[in-house]
């Protein structure tokens, strides 16, 4: 069933579900025209109310009026040009894209980009991102992710507070603003994923509970009501989500969508709302002749998410996996508290490298109980990992970047072991130049109320951290400056070599044939002390780098190999800006012997032929 306002050669198509309303109106007021006009629905099957109207074009903003008494927005509105509590306002979808030609990239093919709209660019808006595509480009970027955009309260906000789940926000360019960022991606040879929350809405300008039973009092979310994914009226609850997934597929040319928290969605269906968006969407695929895709952002290690829905998944595209990041950061850093109480041994990074989950069902101290299942039947091509990303540095009480608690030697270290994973790699804006500036979380709601409610919030979640101080005021615009990227950092002195660098692994990455393998098979990781050995092969084609993860120089063993393998990058290399203190790697083996390798660094070689 559509929803929403949809323009239709001259006449607008009104569609809104109310299912224990009586009366439904519809108020609009046409570019131009002083006085609304007042319509009333007819009511059709399962709750559902239409009305078709002329004179009611592109620009028209309108409400609905429930029941003769309440006023409120289109919960499904696709653009809100004076905020969540002003009126909704009809969208031509028509738009001249010159993108017929774009079939999309696969999954494993990717390397992401995770953006936040506002914080990006000093505008902070979508057009603002444009000039900066040809320089992702360069850097091996050709997969965007932006944080959610659905429109929230005020101008600043991470996006999971969002409240029409259909409108682009309006302060980064609304709806118009997307489709020409999108359109442009599409010519560079970028892919644009969307973050998107399902499992909850945010408090400030929320409409839908006037409107009919979205939400559901039995479960609860960290962050407010669950969704009603699996109680009376659920069906057309389903719609509307679904429906919103294929409005970013279909209307804004999206290529695929990343599910925040599905673990907070709550459906206990034999057919699972994820299992529905699932069919849904590879139906689209063959209608539209290319592939859209869903991701997952899950907090249960949970396989059966990426897992073919013949065999009981829910077949969707891609998992994003904390493990491995918890892995690397903690070795890095040191960092043994909250989530992080799990984490910090050597072999541990080796497992995440040979199977993806570090815990696939072993007993977890943070969390007091046994945690995961293994990915036995899941390649490692539908696992994203990253060294940081808006969560890892945001959820910090001061938004550090890894740049900020790490050396200059083991940025790069943690670069290589992300780039060189047989995983889909993520970087974090501005990670490639060692952005410093911090990564804040932010809102601007307009009640004291909820501002404080957010800052007591934040301070709750710090509290299996030991953090000293008090976390920056969210609702602060200071805050929000804060962490704004400064390009400027990555155009001279190491910001440059660092991006540099990320280049070049990048480039090595995509080029490399032992590095295409995607099968468990093609993998092999061992570690001993501070150093970890990864084996990738495709083929005939293999390469073997080899990290050292501690603080001084250390000896590697290099196992019996055929042929002569030639050393492709090393992170100590002065080239990139590192002091190696003479331990400088070969520049090719061939054979069994040692190796010297500075701190927290590494080496790939590919062999020859």
């Amino acid at each position: 069933m559509k929803i929403g306002a949809r323009y239709l050669d001259g006449e607008t198509e009104f569609t809104v579900w109310a299912p224990l309303r009586e009366r439904v109106t519809v108020e609009y007021s046409a570019p131009g025209k002083r006085v609304p006009r007042q319509l009333d629905l007819e009511r059709e099957g399962s709750g559902y109310w239409r009305a078709l109207v002329e004179g009611a074009g592109p620009g028209t903003l309108y409400s609905f009026i429930l029941d003769g008494k309440e006023r409120r927005p289109d919960p499904a509105s696709r653009s809100q040009p004076k905020g969540v509590n002003g009126p909704s306002e009809v969208v031509d979808h028509a738009y001249q894209w010159r993108d017929s030609s774009w079939k999309g990239i696969t999954p494993a093919g990717m390397v992401i980009y995770e953006i936040h709209t506002g914080s990006f660019t000093p505008e902070g808006t979508f057009e603002a991102m444009i000039p900066r595509l040809g320089e992702l480009s360069a850097l091996g970027v050709n997969a965007i992710e932006l944080m959610p955009v659905a429109q929230f309260p005020g101008t600043r906000n991470w996006g999971y507070d969002g409240v029409f789940p259909f409108a682009a926000q309006d302060s980064y360019g609304g709806p118009g603003g997307l489709k020409r960022l999108v359109d442009e991606c599409h010519m560079a040879g970028i892919a644009i994923i969307l973050d998107v929350v399902y499992n909850h809405l945010g408090p400030e300008g929320n409409c839908l509970h006037s409107f009919g039973p979205y939400f559901t009092d039995r479960y609860k979310t960290p962050w407010g009501q669950a969704v009603n994914f699996d109680g009376p009226f659920s069906d057309e609850v389903r719609n509307f989500f679904i429906e919103n997934a294929m409005h970013w597929f279909e209307d804004c040319h999206v290529d695929a969508l990343r599910l925040d928290a599905v673990h907070a969605i709550y459906d206990f269906s034999a057919t699972t709302f994820l299992v529905a968006l699932g069919r849904r969407v590879r139906a689209f695929s063959k209608e539209a002749g290319r592939p859209f895709y869903i991701f997952a952002e899950s907090d249960r290690n949970d396989p059966s998410l990426v897992r073919d829905e013949r065999l009981g998944g829910a077949g969707l595209d891609g998992l994003w996996c904390d493990d491995f990041h918890h892995s690397l950061h903690a070795l890095v850093t040191g960092e043994r508290d909250g989530y992080y109480e799990d984490f910090g041994e050597i072999g541990q990074l080796e497992r995440a490298f040979k199977e993806g989950f570090v815990y696939s069902g072993q007993y977890s101290k943070y969390r007091k109980k046994s945690f995961g299942a293994p990915l036995t039947d899941v390649e490692p091509s539908r696992l994203v990992v990253f060294s940081e990303n808006h969560d890892q540095a945001g959820n910090r009480m001061l938004g550090e970047r890894l740049s900020s608690l790490v050396s200059f030697e083991a940025l790069k270290l943690v670069a290589g072991a992300v780039i060189l994973s047989p995983f889909i790699p993520l970087l974090f804006m501005g990670e490639e130049y060692g952005e410093d500036a911090p990564f804040l979380y932010f809102t601007s709601h307009a009640g004291r109320e909820l501002a404080e409610a957010a800052a007591r919030g934040r301070a709750e979640e710090f509290r299996a951290f030991q953090w000293k101080g008090a976390p920056p005021d969210p609702n602060s615009e200071d805050t929000f400056l804060k962490t704004r990227l400064d390009w400027k950092k990555g155009e001279t002195g190491r910001g440059r070599m660092l991006r540099e660098f990320y280049r070049a692994l990048i480039e090595i990455r995509k080029t490399a044939p032992a590095l295409a393998g995607a099968s468990w098979d093609s993998v092999e990781a061992a570690s001993e002390k501070t150093l970890l050995y990864l084996h990738r092969r495709s083929n005939d084609a293999k390469a073997l780098a080899v990290f050292n993860f501690g603080k001084e120089a250390s000896t590697a063993s290099i196992p019996p190999v055929s042929g002569r393998w030639l050393r492709a990058i090393a992170s100590s290399d002065p080239l990139w800006g590192g002091t190696s203190e003479g331990l400088m790697t070969p520049p090719w083996i061939d054979g069994p012997g040692a190796l010297m390798l500075s701190p927290e660094s590494f080496v790939l070689y590919i062999k020859e032929g």
